[in-house]
């Protein structure tokens, strides 16, 4: 197999090099040394220095229409010295009363904006971006991949103002040198590009022409010349911290862990110092994520895990040179990573068995002792990154008459993440690398359970043509696990693979067992530039024995998932569009025994319209699957296919009061669905910004997993239908004093209410007839227990019970919020003010009318947090 893949890469290979690479002519800029005093940064060009050289020009509009002039002139210059590079950008304007001028956090600028791309490597990938708005709210992102890749969590230490005039507005910038990476050569040439975005007619022109169907970015940048004479800067910054804190929550009488109040000091470090000009070692100690918004309350009823999204600030910033996922797109496979970054310093896994007169406190998280990356990339093309996290052996204390013992939850652990990427061809052929190792240091039997070693890792080739814009992709990978044969067993039988189901043929659990070993894989090939058509094929593969969860995210295995996409663009307006996209998918996924398990496909369309609206609609249908998780470990179960209709609007986004609405609606034999969401966002000033969302999902089901149990020699599988009713709220206030400071109110009520009706038990899971997979008990063989809220079923109706279980119902409420006030009195130093509530209440009683639901809500006692953080950023 695998050498076939080989004699099939070499062929195509062969054959797309025969096609010729076409090139955009590219536009040369110059860059003027600083003779006498450098610029004073404050919005105004009227220093001796900018008088001394003359603007350049020549802007060509690519958004609406794609290669016309620009409605308004832009010009910039360039200096610099040997510590910094500068740039004005003059964006002229016949109208500046209409300029858009908004302040925003920085990061989350609104408004006129200008940027300045550097790619300083010149490597035609990689590009240092930074983006200023009229108002002087600052944005950087790191670009990578040619574009493929935009990292926005990267902060740089760089200065900018802007100024207002009767002639439009001016930006003034300066870019210490040390924030840059380029080679130690006497003379410079670096790749360039300058852009300019008008808000209120949603115009973006580029100084280097790059065309809107054109496949990746950096490597069609200009060039900048004349900068002579400079040497790499290397970067040190150290930013300490301390951490103030304050918890207020409900007191428990006789729990000695449930005071109502908790006080808390800390301190910490984070560094980044450049080894070399090409490498940055990043280094965190004891670091504090008390500031990060919350996340969002959920109710999961499936077999498997909920992806959080990363927020951590140290573990998002260069997370691209780590990443390796198993599909393009954005859909559940993109989610499935080699790395998953939340692993670390997650809620410990061990859950300690206490008695009814015993109380436990188990830490929130585990606690990371520190942890350091070193990433950067050489002038020809080679990138290396390097992960190492410790975190600590944590224990849960508990309290039993008057005594306290102590149970370890979680061992002491290392975490390893290794990459490295090289080009060849003039970065038109890639290949990457990742390792990952988890090492746990177990020396109790009650953490025997986890894994006591875990390794994976991946190669990823891609090679494009025809001046980028066909690209074939391959990538495989491989993981393996060891441990104690408990936690062998607990991997074979867990949700992603299920391998003591009694149909399965290619698979059983085998108790022996102390290591797994799995691969995974794809191979795709597709056109991603050039024209009104793109289209992509792919197919990827994750063995029964892949497992990647101690450092990475997979849901399911066991799967082998075809895709084929095609997608039509019109990029100019035409009759009442201003753009229009149109998008087909087909798929299917098999198991290893080579039983389909799921098949579908859409058709959707994304459109924004000449009065600046935007909308879409979406028509698939997802066909009859073969699921091997809906039993929980039992045979595979037919669920059977529907179809799903969405549509979505949002109104003109450079309004002051703008609005989204989106619905969706699906049914099939099993199951009805459909949600309903709407958001609203006011900006009553250019410093004020005021957000609401709701959104309600209502689901009825026949086939609910409920449990599975055993008696005698049977194993019922119980499941119910199910009516589930979701609603939530989120309100969101924004408030910018300046561009470095600013306050900001995150509010999340959180409603979710579910019945279970018509109780059953699967008979034939594999039956053709709907009706025939399942028998619903009567009411002689199940009885409700009021007093203790218990389901007592009498299979056999023999009088006796077979087997019980709790009501399921439930009705969940919580609500979230956050308050931050956040500082940067100083560039890369700031200052953190946070409050934090939470409120949770949950029961059965499904039949609560909303209003009292939301009022049982509010009257809960609420759980505190006031956080104080200061860091202060040496550089």
């Amino acid at each position: 197999m695998l050498k076939r893949i080989r004699v099939l890469i070499a062929s195509l290979l062969a054959i797309v090099s025969a096609f010729s690479a076409n090139s955009q002519e590219k536009r040369v800029a110059t860059a003027y040394r600083i003779e006498g005093e450098a610029p004073k940064i404050d919005g105004f060009v009227d220093d001796e220095a900018w008088k001394a050289v003359e603007w350049q020009d020549n802007f060509t509009q690519q958004q609406p229409y794609d290669g016309k002039a620009p409605s308004q002139k832009t010009e910039f210059k360039i200096l610099y010295n040997n510590n910094s590079i500068f740039a004005a950008i003059r964006s002229w304007d016949t109208n500046p009363d209409s300029i858009v001028s908004r302040l925003s956090r920085r990061d989350e600028g609104d408004g006129d904006a200008i940027g300045i791309e550097f790619d300083s490597y010149h490597d035609y990938q990689t590009a240092f971006s930074f983006i200023v708005f009229s108002s002087g709210v600052k944005h950087e992102k790191l670009i990578t991949s040619d574009g493929g890749s935009e990292d926005v969590s990267w902060d740089a230490i760089w200065s900018a103002k802007t100024s207002i005039d009767d002639k439009g507005w001016i930006a003034e910038i300066e870019i210490p040198l040390n924030q840059l990476r380029f080679n130690n050569n006497e003379v410079q040439e670096w790749g360039l590009q300058v852009g300019r975005y008008i808000f209120r007619k949603d115009e973006l022109s580029l100084w280097q022409p790059i065309p809107r169907d054109a496949p990746g970015w950096v490597h069609q940048f200009g060039i900048l010349k004349g900068i002579k004479g400079v040497h790499p800067k290397r970067q040190v910054e150290i930013a300490p911290y301390v951490v103030g804190q304050v918890e207020r929550f409900e007191e428990e009488e006789g729990n000695p862990f449930a005071t109502g109040k908790r006080h808390s000091f800390n301190g910490g470090l984070d560094a980044k110092i450049g080894i070399t000009n090409d490498f940055t070692l990043d280094l965190t100690v004891n670091p504090d994520f008390g500031q990060v918004e919350a996340d969002p309350s959920e109710v999961n009823l499936t077999a498997f895990e909920t992806y959080f999204p990363e927020k951590r600030p140290f573990f998002i910033e260069g997370k691209n040179l780590f990443d390796f996922n198993f599909s393009p797109g954005d859909g559940d496979g993109a989610l499935e990573n080699l790395f998953y970054s939340r692993r670390i310093g997650r809620h410990p896994k061990g859950d300690p068995d206490i008695g009814d007169d015993e109380y436990s406190k188990i830490p929130e998280t585990t606690s990371i002792l520190g942890a350091a990356k070193v990433t950067g990339k050489t002038q020809k093309g080679f990138s290396v990154g390097i992960m190492e996290a410790i975190t600590a052996r944590e224990e849960a204390e508990i309290f039993s008459n008057g005594d306290y013992r102590y149970e370890a939850v979680e061992p002491l652990t290392s975490y390893l993440v290794a990459s490295a990427n090289k080009e060849f061809n003039e970065s038109n052929t890639r290949i990457a690398t990742v390792f990952t190792s988890t090492n746990r240091q177990i020396t109790n039997d009650e953490l025997n359970f986890m894994h006591k070693n875990a390794f994976s890792g991946g190669v990823n080739f891609m090679h494009q043509w025809n001046n980028k814009n066909y690209y074939l992709l391959f990538k495989s990978a491989f993981s393996r696990v060891e441990g104690n044969p408990e936690a062998i067993v607990e991997t074979q039988t867990a949700s992603s693979r299920y391998f003591q189901r009694s149909d399965a043929t290619h698979v059983s659990v085998d108790s022996s067992r102390t290591s797994l070993t799995g691969c995974g894989g794809l191979l795709g090939i597709g056109k991603g530039g050039e024209g009104r058509w793109r289209y992509m094929a792919f197919v990827s593969w994750k063995s029964p024995e892949f497992e990647i969860n101690d450092v990475g995210f997979v849901r399911t295995v066991d799967d082998i998932f075809q895709v084929f996409w095609v997608g039509y663009r019109i990029f100019e307006p035409f009759s009442v569009f201003r753009n229009f996209s149109l998008n087909m998918n087909q798929w299917t996924g098999h198991n290893f025994a080579g039983e389909r398990g799921y098949w579908g496909g859409n058709v959707n369309f994304n459109a924004q319209f000449k009065n600046y609206w935007n909308g879409g609609a979406y028509v698939g249908h997802q066909g009859e699957s073969l699921s091997f998780s809906a039993l929980r470990g039992g045979p595979a179960l037919i669920i059977p296919g529907g179809w799903n209709e969405n549509f979505w609007v949002s109104t003109d986004g450079r309004k002051k009061l703008t609005s989204t609405f989106s619905t969706s609606y699906f049914k099939s034999i099993n199951s009805e669905s459909y949600h309903f969401a709407f958001g609203v966002n006011y900006k009553p000033s250019k410093a004020l910004v005021l957000s609401v969302s709701p959104f309600v999902n209502g689901t009825t089901k026949k086939i609910q997993f409920v449990d599975n149990f055993e008696y005698g020699n049977i194993v019922s599988y119980v499941n119910a239908s199910i009516d589930q009713f979701t609603c939530l709220l989120e309100f969101r206030a924004n408030l910018s004093i300046t561009p470095d400071l600013s306050i900001q109110y995150y509010g999340r009520p959180f409603i979710a209410k579910g019945k279970y009706s018509d109780f059953k038990k699967i008979t034939n899971s594999r039956a053709e007839k709907f009706s025939d997979r399942f028998e619903v008990f009567s009411n002689s063989q199940i009885t409700y227990n009021t007093d203790d809220d218990v389901y007592m079923v009498d299979e056999n109706v023999d009088g006796i019970t077979d087997y019980s279980f709790d009501n399921p119902d439930f009705n969940f409420r919580d609500f979230q919020s956050n308050l931050v006030i956040r500082w940067e009195y100083k560039p890369g130093s700031t200052v953190f003010l946070v409050w934090t509530q939470g409120r949770q209440y949950s029961d059965i009683d499904y039949s609560t009318n909303f209003k009292n639901t939301v009022s049982d809500l509010f009257d809960e006692y609420p759980h505190n947090i006031f956080l104080v953080k200061l860091s202060y950023r040496f550089y």
